[in-house]
């Protein structure tokens, strides 16, 4: 059998995604191409001419990808921060947008040893896990109220652990609950949401309609119903100076950091775009009395 060059079947692959509205064809596929090789990205580079079983080996993902199937189930993972995390049908796939929101959140604990942080509906585990990866004297607690996200969170907290991160707090609770987690009342230095934002019967791409759990991306007429617990619950939860770091519908940079600023409690509102300029995620701080 005769090897063949990579370079136009990669060129194949993005045109077979493109058609088929892959937002990013290209990437997608030296993503899929890489997974079948067994090597990283950009490696691709260096591997010239592949055999004939990958190249249908690729074809054949290809074709689940532009059947809409998310590229992370495809590969089996998502990137976040320095870390990654498995993920699969049941599970809301982290995006590379709340990367930002890892970020701040790292800022935002810098200078305070040993902090107290609360990730509310964590899914996969993404950002507590990342937290917990970057600060190990962190007391890391992650709250999901879906048992079968739940169990996404279980295996990437025991992976991570097995990789020699501090090991998370598990709960499996609701956001909404105005009595969740009421031990750690006035405690608390850093609580982050990616929480469902996305109002009731918005249009979305097949990959979240129909693959991500519709309770994990909608949230009520005005994609708020959630949010708007997720503020109390920081209110409640913060020590003085501690901060809070919600992302949020493009849609919704003015109406979130206004349901920040109505809590008396809390300061130094802020939105913050993401890399495209869009209105991402909004912050806040409690007061200092």
């Amino acid at each position: 059998m005769d090897r063949q060059p990579l370079r136009p079947v990669l060129s194949e692959a993005a045109e077979t995604l493109a058609a088929a509205g892959v937002d990013s064809p290209r990437v997608d596929a030296e993503f899929l191409a890489a997974h079948v090789l067994g090597v990283s990205r950009g490696r691709l580079p260096l591997i010239p001419l592949v055999d004939p079983p990958v190249v249908e080996r690729l074809r054949e993902l290809v074709r689940r990808r532009a059947a809409r199937i998310p590229l992370q189930h495809i590969l089996g993972w998502a990137p976040m921060g320095d870390i990654t995390v498995e993920v699969g049908p049941g599970v809301f796939v982290p995006r590379p947008e709340t990367e930002l929101l890892v970020e701040w959140g790292l800022k935002a604990l810098a200078g305070v040893s040993a902090p107290v942080v609360v990730d509310l509906c964590t899914g996969t585990g993404a950002l507590a896990l990342s937290i917990a990866a970057a600060r190990p004297d962190a007391v890391v607690h992650a709250v999901e109220i879906d048992p079968r996200a739940l169990s996404w969170t279980r295996r990437n907290a025991d992976a991570r652990v097995a990789a020699g991160d501090t090991p998370i707090k598990l709960h499996s609770g609701d956001a909404t609950d105005p009595s969740l987690l009421s031990d750690l009342d006035g405690q608390v230095d850093l609580v982050v949401c990616n929480p469902p934002y996305v109002p009731e019967g918005t249009p979305v791409q097949p990959e979240v309609g129909v693959h991500d759990p519709h309770h994990a991306v909608f949230s009520g007429a005005d994609g708020l119903d959630v949010i708007r617990h997720v503020v109390s619950a920081a209110a409640r939860w913060l020590k003085p100076g501690g901060a809070v770091g919600i992302e949020h519908d493009d849609t919704q940079g003015e109406s979130v950091p206004a349901l920040l600023a109505a809590r008396r409690v809390l300061t130094d509102v802020t939105d913050h775009t993401d890399l495209a300029g869009r209105p991402r995620f909004a912050t806040a701080r409690r007061i200092v009395s």
